[in-house]
C-alpha cells in the first residue's frame, strides 16, 4: 500500500515519536511512505522547534496568529497535492491539528481515502489551556476536518465520545490507542538501590501533578527514596525550587530531556512508575512504555486509564480527587516488593496480549483501509 502521511507538527516531542514510530511500523511491513510536513520539523533535534515559529507565537496577537495558522493551509495543500500527484496514493493518513484542513483538500480533489489520527479535542484543549482568540472559527474548523475524514482514530473511547459529540458517525470513528516497539524493552529487575526509586518521564507541565509527588515526600519523613524525573517542561524550574524549600533536593533529580532510545533503559531502573494526572481523553505514551518495561505503576482511576490498566491485576488505580490517596498507593507499593514484581509481570501481559505497538496498530489501520 502507499501511504501519504500529513501532519503539522512544528516540535520534535511526543508528537513526534508517534509520528516516526507509525511510520516505521508502516514501512516495516513494506508499505511505501511518504511523509508531508512542515521543512523545520525534518532539520530539528529532539526536543528542538523552529525558534521563528516560537518567536511568533510569542510577539504576534492571538488573531493574527491563528489567521497564520489558517494561511499556511495554502502552502501545505500545495506540497501535498504535489506528493499525491507523485506516490498516487492508496491512503492520505493524517494527524490532526487545529487550523489544518489541507489534508481534507486535497483528499477530496484527488479522491483518496482519509484516515484521521486524533489525539484530543484540540480547540478545547487551546481554549482552557493555550487561549484560543478565533475560538467559534476554530470549533467549526475542528468540525469540518473530522466529519471529512473517511476514518478518524481516536486514542481512547472518551476522546471517541467527543467525537460522536460532535457529529461525526459512529461508523467512522475507530480507537487505537498509543503503543511502543516491545523490542527495545526488556525485562529485568530493578536494579539494586540503595533507596526505592520512582520514577516520571514525559514532558512536565504543572497539571501533571508532580509537585503532590514532591509534598508527599517531604511530609512522609520516615520514608526514605528517590524521585527521578526526566523530561523537560515549563513546570520545571517550581518543581526544584519546591524540592529545595521543602529540604529534600537531594533526593529528587532532574534529569532533563533525553532521546527517545533512552527511555527503555531510564525506565528500566526504577522501582515504581508515575502517572500522577492526566487529561480526561488521553492515551499517555509513558504508560505504555512502563507497561512493556514490566514496571509497577500508579495511576490515577478515570476512564480512559481504566480502557488500559486495571485496579489491583496491571497496576494500582487511586482516587485522583481524594488529598492522600496517591501516596497510599506509593506507600503500599514501597512495602511490598513482591506485588510490585506481580503488576509489572501482568501490566507486560496485558500490553502484549492486546498488541498495544506501532507494528501492531500499523497493521490494524492498513486492513481497516483496505476494506475500502
Amino acid at each position: 500500500m502507499r501511504i501519504l502521511y500529513s501532519h503539522r507538527i512544528q516540535s520534535r516531542d511526543g508528537q513526534s515519536v508517534h509520528v516516526e514510530e507509525l511510520v516505521a511500523a508502516f514501512r516495516a511491513l513494506g508499505h511505501e511512505v511518504l511523509v508531508v510536513g512542515p521543512g523545520f520539523y525534518d532539520a530539528s533535534d529532539f526536543g528542538g522547534e523552529s525558534r521563528l515559529v516560537a518567536w511568533l507565537r510569542r510577539r504576534l496577537p492571538g488573531v493574527l496568529g491563528e489567521c497564520l495558522e489558517l494561511a499556511y493551509n495554502g502552502f501545505a495543500a500545495v506540497r501535498l497535492y504535489r506528493a499525491s500527484r507523485r506516490l498516487r496514493p492508496d491512503l492520505l493518513y493524517e494527524r490532526y491539528n487545529l487550523f489544518f484542513l489541507a489534508g481534507a483538500w486535497v483528499a477530496r480533489w484527488q479522491k483518496i481515502p482519509l484516515f484521521l489520527e486524533v489525539n484530543a479535542p484540540l480547540a478545547e484543549e487551546r481554549g482552557q489551556h493555550g487561549g484560543l482568540a478565533l475560538a467559534a472559527l476554530a470549533r467549526a474548523c475542528e468540525r469540518h476536518v473530522w466529519r471529512s475524514a473517511d476514518r478518524v482514530l481516536a486514542v481512547s473511547e472518551v476522546l471517541r465520545g467527543h467525537l460522536l459529540a460532535a457529529g461525526v458517525a459512529s461508523a467512522q470513528v475507530l480507537v487505537v490507542p498509543n503503543g511502543v516497539v516491545l523490542d527495545r524493552f526488556s525485562v529485568v529487575p530493578a536494579p539494586p538501590n540503595p533507596l526505592p526509586v520512582l520514577g516520571f518521564v514525559g514532558f512536565v507541565r504543572d497539571w501533571h501533578g508532580l509537585d503532590q509527588v514532591i509534598r508527599a515526600m517531604a511530609a512522609d519523613a520516615a520514608t526514605k527514596l528517590r524521585f527521578r524525573v526526566i523530561g523537560d517542561g515549563p513546570a520545571l524550574p517550581g518543581l526544584r525550587a519546591l524540592a529545595a524549600t521543602l529540604g529534600i533536593a537531594d533526593r529528587v533529580q532532574f534529569e532533563g530531556l533525553i532521546g527517545h532510545a533512552e527511555v527503555p533503559a531510564a525506565v528500566a531502573a526504577f522501582d515504581i512508575s508515575l502517572q500522577p494526572r492526566v487529561v480526561a481523553y488521553a492515551s499517555p505514551l509513558k504508560m505504555f512504555d512502563y507497561m512493556a518495561a514490566g514496571r509497577a505503576i500508579v495511576a490515577p482511576d478515570q476512564p480512559n486509564i481504566r480502557e488500559i490498566l486495571a485496579h489491583e491485576r496491571t497496576a494500582l488505580l487511586f482516587d485522583p480527587d481524594r488529598p492522600g490517596a496517591l501516596w497510599e498507593a506509593v506507600a503500599r507499593l514501597l512495602a511490598d516488593p513482591a506485588l510490585r514484581q506481580r503488576l509489572g509481570a501482568a501490566a507486560r501481559q496485558a500490553l502484549i496480549a492486546r498488541d498495544f505497538t506501532w507494528r501492531g496498530n500499523a497493521a490494524r489501520i492498513v486492513a481497516w483501509a483496505k476494506r475500502l
